[in-house]
């Protein structure tokens, strides 16, 4: 990921790249590396890790944000539908919320129940507009995410870390990094939709 946002900045800037072959050695081994140890065939999804392929976890929703993969790719619309399936039936999503991973396959080592989180949550509308441009129901699903989510807000329309489940914030108040993405999932979706008229 490194090594193809460092190319990518190098383009975009014009700054000198004098390792861009090296660069573009790596972000390509690494690619194969992830299609090949990360993928599931079973399950039709990308794991949490090499080693725990069975697992999801929603960092997954990130790769074509940061442009790894095509939001229409096949691997990643089904790794999108098994994340949007409730907890119950093996995936991450509840009342439109999105969990980080299964706590119940997962050991981060914390222990404890954790709620949804708010970051993923918006990771996961980004994720359904862009493969949305390719697929109407999954830009719908994006718009009803995107607006149940906003429920949750203060009355400022700040938000939490995370949502228990009974709708409560939970973590950090204020947190940053859920606005800065909140943003770019509202601009995103707008620009989306408004090339759908």
């Amino acid at each position: 990921m490194f090594s193809s946002e460092g190319l990518r900045l190098a383009d975009k800037r014009s700054l000198p790249c004098p390792n861009r072959n090296v660069w573009l050695a790596a972000r390509d081994d690494l690619y194969e590396e992830i299609m090949h140890k990360a993928w599931n065939p079973s399950l039709q999804a990308f794991g949490q890790s090499y080693e725990e392929t069975d697992a999801l976890d929603s960092s997954v929703l990130i790769m074509p944000l940061v442009f790894f993969m095509t939001p229409s790719d096949p691997r990643f619309v089904n790794t999108l539908r098994q994340i949007l399936k409730t907890p119950e039936r093996g995936g991450l999503t509840s009342n439109n919320l999105v969990y980080r991973y299964d706590v119940n396959k997962s050991d981060d080592g914390v222990g404890g129940e954790e709620g949804t989180f708010c970051l993923c949550t918006l990771w996961c509308v980004e994720a359904l507009t862009r493969a949305g441009e390719f697929d109407r129901p999954l830009l719908q699903r994006a718009v009803a995410m995107f607006e149940d989510f906003l429920q949750y807000s203060n009355h400022v329309g700040l938000c939490t870390e995370e949502i228990s489940e009974a709708g409560e914030g939970l973590g950090n108040a204020v947190q940053g990094f859920t606005h800065v993405t909140l943003i770019s999932a509202a601009y995103n979706l707008s620009r989306t939709l408004a090339a759908q008229k």
